[in-house]
């Protein structure tokens, strides 16, 4: 009898670790070149529209690349383009450090080279992430996802606070640990010994192009889930004004604004791990949604909140709600869709997530710079609540969402249907 997977396990399994590592290095290495990007950029104009247009030059590449960056996953050796990636990635960063060293009192350079590290982000993420199942036996994806998870919420959780503590020691410190992370994570994917199986080529260039999006849309409970991300988040994010909650509401500087942008991680890291050892077994529909409404009442008490302790403990709370929606959305995605449409599907969804968060960024800046930062926290959390209402009501088959870990019923080499056993009938 074959033993069960554990995190262990496939952490045992070389190239998933160098993968891993990779990945953590590379995230890591974002978070703190988040923290100095977001600092320099609100000491150069005090404008929380250009704190959102952080958000739109993070959004547009993976947006506009979408159905590109997808095939391309699909058609070619997917550690190949992760490792070129990287070091396009390495470029960017290294560009950035140089603007950003300058007494420049101009933001715009800073923008464009933010969308062009984002272009490269866009061709990572999608086959970085479907070549991840491919590093493990079937029946390990799901405690595989788990590390996964857990890797990025690690870095969610001491990056900002790394970004902040080594922005606050000097600028090219933080930059210089970017670039060293950068190269290390390259390394490690240059490691890996992994053979990718033969690509599936489509008979037509349109199918190959929109084959995800088809994916998505035919299959309800996914569509669910990731549209209920989408505008929860997208309407309900506060993390574009934490720069300015952190210098004019709160008053704690840039090691309050790590601390801040640490906060959604650390019972997301906590929840992570809690779902690795124990994942979602039951009742997975209504848990989701009820995480997602606890996400929006958390944005509200954020900002309503005057005191840094207060605002921790509404972001801490946030992330664990946020984590619980992202490893239901997770498990669908990986498990739920064959091996030739996952890097199609996985830049579908990294749209999807670079929509809620960087596009949340921009509209929170937006508002923002309209009604003041504490209105437009309180008016998102408002509207997250009311689309869990809506999505409750509207998409009956993932409220109703039952086991989403159950892979014996999805099939390895056509597109999926729901599973009988997660959604029960009506």
């Amino acid at each position: 009898m074959t033993a069960k997977p554990t995190v262990l396990s496939v952490l045992r399994r070389r190239d998933f670790g160098l993968f891993i590592l990779s990945s953590l290095l590379s995230a890591l290495a974002a978070e703190v070149l988040t923290i100095a990007i977001a600092w320099k950029i609100y000491d150069i104009s005090s404008d929380p529209v250009d704190l959102g247009l952080v958000g739109l030059m993070q959004f547009l590449p993976s947006c506009l690349l979408v159905f590109v960056t997808g095939s391309v996953a699909d058609s070619f050796s997917r550690k190949r383009i992760v490792t070129i990636c990287l070091g396009v990635e390495f470029l960017f960063v290294l560009a950035i450090f140089l603007v950003a060293d300058k007494d420049t009192t101009q933001v715009w350079p800073i923008l464009l080279l933010i969308a062009g590290l984002s272009a490269g982000r866009a061709f990572l993420t999608p086959a970085a992430d479907a070549l991840a199942p491919t590093l493990v036996e079937r029946e390990e994806i799901a405690s595989a996802l788990a590390v996964s998870t857990s890797s990025h919420q690690l870095t969610i959780v001491a990056g900002p606070a790394l970004g902040g503590l080594l922005y606050g020691i000097s600028p090219g410190f933080a930059y210089t640990n970017s670039l060293v992370m950068v190269s290390i994570a390259a390394v490690a994917i240059l490691g890996m010994r992994h053979r990718e199986q033969h690509r599936m080529q489509e008979q037509r260039m349109l199918d190959a192009l929109v084959g995800g999006v088809k994916y998505v849309l035919q299959e309800k409970v996914v569509l669910g889930a990731t549209t209920l991300d989408l505008f929860a988040v997208l309407l309900g994010s506060t993390a574009m004004l934490l720069p300015i909650f952190a210098r004019d509401i709160l008053v704690a500087g840039p090691t309050g604004l790590g601390l801040l942008r640490a906060a959604t991680g650390i019972e997301a890291l906590s929840m992570a791990l809690l779902l690795s050892f124990w994942p979602i077994r039951r009742r997975a529909g209504h848990i989701m949604f009820a995480a997602v409404a606890v996400f929006g009442l958390g944005t509200i008490v954020f900002g309503l909140s005057r005191s840094l302790t207060v605002s921790v403990i509404a972001l801490i709370v946030m992330g664990a709600a946020d984590m619980i929606s992202v490893y239901i959305r997770g498990v669908l995605i990986q498990l739920w869709t064959p091996d030739h449409l996952r890097g199609r599907v996985n830049a579908v969804n990294g749209v999807i997530i670079n929509a809620s968060n960087e596009l949340g960024g921009f509209r929170a800046g937006m508002v923002a710079a309209s009604v003041g930062a504490v209105p437009a926290a309180i008016f998102g959390g408002i509207c997250t609540m009311v689309v869990t209402g809506l999505w409750c009501l509207g998409f009956p088959k993932l409220r109703l969402a039952d086991d989403l870990t159950d892979v014996d019923v999805i099939p390895e080499s056509t597109t999926p249907a729901v599973s009988p056993a997660a959604v029960p009938d009506r």
